[in-house]
């Protein structure tokens, strides 16, 4: 039989933790996640600058949002792969490649919301 885990809110509180400890890491280790947090830092206020309500808000924020989580997601992709192996294999090499794409389509995504909520608004 398993050992139960954490219920409740210590499960929370770990959980936190590990959120924590996971951005700590692509922060430390991740470029491009340092960039896209201060893309992120610098829009936010740019955001509620030029929007105009509620509804401007969110999608321009929450756009610089999922950059981030998508760029987390890639990170997390690129770092199990890289603990696989390091010769060159085809399906690392495209996971990655995929990944990678994910963080394209999502900079499309926030590119294309703010153009259009801002000058299409």
């Amino acid at each position: 039989m398993s050992k139960p885990g954490k219920k409740g809110i210590a499960r929370i509180i770990a959980a936190t933790g590990y959120s924590r400890q996971g951005f700590t890491a692509a922060f430390k280790h991740e470029a491009a996640f340092r960039q896209e947090l201060f893309l992120l830092l610098v829009l936010a206020p740019v955001a509620i600058w030029l929007g105009e309500d509620g509804t401007d808000y969110a999608l321009l924020i929450g756009v610089l949002l999922l950059v981030l989580m998508v760029e987390l997601l890639n990170s997390a992709v690129e770092a199990v792969v890289d603990r696989i192996g390091s010769e060159h294999h085809e399906l690392a090499g495209r996971a990655k490649d995929i990944g990678s794409a994910a963080v394209f389509v999502a900079l499309t995504n926030a590119a294309l919301t703010w153009f259009f909520v801002l000058v299409l608004n």
